[in-house]
């Protein structure tokens, strides 16, 4: 996984409410385990027609969003089932932070645990950002800082400290496991000396 620490970008903005994770990555694109090759499934029914064509207007068709690195988006995101599947899909198409009023719980867990930035602000800085997006102006989010800086305003945004930590140094649950390698190769070698028959063979 990827450290994160900062983030300069334009943002992206959705403002629709109650996103859930099938309008994210919809079942079709639940058939693989792999992280990669999803962001072609990302908000695939929002971005296509029933023919399979393209719907210009939808946001991330659009230049410069189709770059966008930060995603603005509506209340409740990442309602609906808990597939993993949907923060993959978001990342692999570039998104690295998603910023709403609010999110489903399971879906703000598996951000962290993915290498996306989830942060939770207020209504009215919703809408400021929005608007920073409606003009094509980049915005900067700093976790070290824990702040999202655009134009002249700074805003604070709290994290979990566990969470930052493992975003900052690029920790994911297997890297958090091999952290803890040396104390497992310990223990099982002081348990071989100190009680060698729990592991002698019938």
């Amino acid at each position: 996984m990827d450290k994160f620490n900062k983030l300069n970008s334009i943002p992206s903005y959705l403002p629709l409410q109650n996103i859930d994770t099938d309008m994210i990555v919809p079942k079709q694109f639940l058939k693989t385990i792999k992280r990669t090759g999803l962001g072609k499934g990302l908000f695939y029914e929002m971005r296509y027609d029933e023919k399979g064509e393209i719907i210009e207007d939808f946001v991330l068709h659009k230049e410069p969003y189709n770059k966008s690195k930060i995603l603005i988006a509506g209340k409740n995101f990442g309602c609906g089932s808990s597939r993993e599947h949907a923060p993959w899909a978001l990342l692999d198409f570039g998104i690295k932070c998603v910023i709403s009023s609010s999110f489903a719980d399971i879906f703000y867990n598996n951000c962290f645990k993915n290498g996306i930035l989830p942060i939770r602000l207020d209504e009215k800085i919703i809408l400021q950002l929005a608007e920073y997006s409606n003009r094509k102006k980049e915005i900067e989010v700093d976790l070290e800082e824990q702040v999202v800086k655009f134009g002249n305003e700074i805003v604070n945004f709290e994290v979990d400290g566990f969470k930052k930590k493992c975003l900052l140094e690029g920790l994911d649950d297997i890297a958090l496991s091999m952290e803890k390698l040396n104390l497992v190769e310990n223990f099982e070698k002081k348990v071989k000396e100190d009680r060698p028959w729990l592991l002698k063979n019938d």
